[in-house]
């Protein structure tokens, strides 16, 4: 194992938890990852209440999944341990009380990322993938439980930066009222006219040049890749991180066409997001039809990866 100095960051997300383990690479010394591990723990159900608060069984679960990570980083003796959290937690008006909670039980503080520091993490995180290393100019969506973190980049340099409530668990509990069952047209329609909507009201601009790609990084982004992967029988590592928008279209038929019961059998679909999942593909086909680009590029490199950089500046 290499000597370098590596660092832990734990994101706290609205649909999940994870961890990662990081040092700087030879490559230019962008962040590389030694370390990575999830865990499901939605702690942002409520999130779309008039007064969205962390349950006691969603704090419980948050704990645990910390606890469990930051066990599993310890082993790679992290020089610096980062714990952020983001929308749900951000959001909830008792989040002071979660925050206790964990300093009490392990000793880290978490700091809340506002609205543009997340998006502005993902921005830098992104840079760090040697895959985009040639790449100049791009659009980034980050698309989790509870927001979505918009950002247009012009010369390796973010130009626009904000972060918008269209995250899957907080759209679903708006527009869902059954999730066990197929999502019916007028549903989807719904979803997707608030999602343009909401675009237009925050007034993100699609002017980058014609060939600047769109990115796209979180977990319902990687849900999409892992389940095109299934169909083709290759791994991750063997897909095309390019998802075409015919084959995320073709994604959002399937599943929208299907009760929860089914969704949760399908390859690359984790049972614990086929809920929301309906309401992501639909917000990523309606970004894709706002940006008039012909597919969406997958990239692992985010959040995480943004604050590993920074504690690595540091």
């Amino acid at each position: 194992m290499s000597a370098a100095p590596k660092v832990a960051v734990i994101d706290i997300g609205s649909n999940s938890i994870k961890v990662l383990v990081a040092r700087r690479g030879t490559n230019c010394g962008l962040v590389k990852p030694v370390f990575q591990q999830t865990c499901d723990a939605r702690i942002s159900t409520g999130i779309n209440q008039c007064e969205p608060r962390l349950s006691p069984d969603g704090m419980t679960a948050g704990l645990g999944a910390i606890r469990d990570l930051l066990l599993a980083a310890a082993s790679y003796s992290p020089a610096k341990i980062q714990l952020v959290a983001t929308s749900a937690v951000r959001d909830a008006l008792n989040r002071d009380e979660f925050l206790a909670l964990v300093r009490q039980e392990t000793g880290h503080s978490i700091r809340i990322l506002t609205g543009p520091e997340e998006a502005a993490y993902i921005g830098r995180g992104l840079l760090s993938d040697p895959v985009l290393h040639g790449t100049d100019s791009c659009y980034v969506f980050d698309l989790g439980g509870g927001s979505l973190e918009c950002l247009a980049m012009r010369a390796r340099q973010v130009e626009t930066a904000i972060s918008l409530p269209l995250g899957c668990v907080r759209l679903t509990e708006r527009f869902v009222s059954a999730p066990e069952l197929p999502l019916d047209p007028t549903t989807a329609l719904a979803v997707q006219r608030h999602v343009h909507a909401v675009m237009r009201e925050a007034h993100f601009a699609f002017d980058l040049p014609s060939d600047a790609p769109v990115i796209g990084t979180g977990g319902s982004v990687f849900t999409c890749r892992a389940m095109v992967a299934a169909q083709t029988r290759q791994t991750l590592e063997e897909s095309s991180p390019v998802l075409p928008v015919p084959a995320l279209q073709s994604l959002g038929d399937q599943v929208m066409a299907m009760p929860l019961a089914m969704r949760q059998q399908l390859p690359g679909l984790p049972a614990a997001r086929a809920d929301v999942f309906p309401a992501a593909i639909i917000t990523l086909l309606a970004l894709m039809a706002a940006s008039g680009r012909p597919a969406l590029h997958h990239s692992l490199y985010n959040l995480r990866y943004g604050v590993a950089d920074e504690l690595l500046t540091g």
